[in-house]
């Protein structure tokens, strides 16, 4: 009894001895705990995001109501229309899933199946994201690129006297297909326009010109500056057009010869380089204290002006 009451009164055997009975307490502790976590679903079970992240969201998805699409697109019901009315050439036509069906969506259908389009249905969420907007009222029509033609080629092919049209930062592009119609109207050879800082044939320029883009040459040229000297060198006198220019349209000495006009943005004007290779700077004459035109509208009375010229003569 003296050796049972000695070993268990001393104090490092007790402690020894109830470690040792408290590891399976804790064990059992920790199984049942792991137990408990294989009960829960898993990360990996979770359901799967069908839609992207919000700092993660594709450009044109439905956050932003405006961004850069991903294909070259008419957007909205009346612009798609009009735009089938006016013979742009199309690749397919894209309606919106459930999207209301009026007289105008089936007027673009009607029109879309006369030219042999694809027309294809998709998620509203796709077409906001080929249009580059939520505006687009649940259709789009998706735009051939534009095949330009050679500048040499429009050169050759222009007509004696010869009138080509150029631009010089026109970004607008309803002033570009305005531009282009009425080139068509004044029987201009062509026009011109630089690959930078330009508008460029897209839908809308398309749709602004009418069909016009369909019958008038266009060519787009990496430099303006250089179109310029290739002009002179083929016989055309190049005039820039600016409201500080030193020769007024009612007194302008070249509309009968061969001319490349060149008009230049709304708010710049010509650039430096372009004006400075100009044979002729020309001004139109107003009577009100408006500082300038819309550079469609005065590109429009100098064609009128050289045509009325040129018809003269004969």
């Amino acid at each position: 009894m003296t050796k049972q009451l000695r070993v268990t009164n001393n104090p490092d055997r007790m402690k020894k001895k109830s470690a040792q009975s408290s590891k399976p307490a804790r064990k059992q502790q920790a199984t049942k705990q792991e137990k408990r976590a294989e009960r829960r679903p898993k990360r990996d079970d979770a359901p799967t995001r069908t839609s992207p992240p919000r700092s993660t969201r594709p450009i044109g998805a439905r956050s932003s109501s405006k961004a850069k699409p991903t294909q070259d697109a008419v957007a909205g019901r009346n612009p798609v229309v009009e735009a089938l009315r006016a013979g742009v050439p199309a690749l397919e036509l894209i309606i919106a899933s459930r999207a209301e069906m009026d007289e105008r969506m089936m007027e673009a259908i009607r029109l879309a199946k006369n030219a042999n389009l694809a027309i294809k249905e998709v998620a509203r969420g796709v077409l906001d994201i080929i249009t580059g907007t939520t505006n687009h009222q649940g259709i789009g029509l998706v735009i051939k690129e534009y095949q330009y033609t050679n500048f040499d080629d429009l050169l050759n092919k222009s007509k004696n006297p010869a009138l080509i049209i150029g631009m010089d930062g026109v970004t607008d592009p309803h002033n570009l297909g305005a531009i282009v119609r009425s080139a068509s109207a004044f029987g201009a050879d062509g026009v011109v326009i630089p690959e930078r800082r330009n508008a460029s044939m897209t839908g809308s320029a398309w749709k602004s010109s009418a069909g016009a883009a369909a019958r008038m040459p266009i060519s787009q040229v990496t430099n303006l500056v250089r179109s310029i000297e290739d002009a002179k060198k083929a016989g055309l006198f190049v005039v820039g057009l600016d409201a500080d220019g030193q020769e007024s349209l009612p007194n302008f000495s070249l509309a009968k010869d061969s001319v490349y006009v060149i008009v230049g943005s709304e708010g710049k004007g010509l650039s430096r380089l372009v004006r400075e290779k100009c044979d002729l700077i020309l001004s139109i004459p107003m009577s009100s204290e408006m500082e300038s035109l819309n550079a469609s509208v005065a590109t429009a009375i100098v064609m009128h002006w050289i045509a009325s010229e040129r018809e003269s003569k004969k």
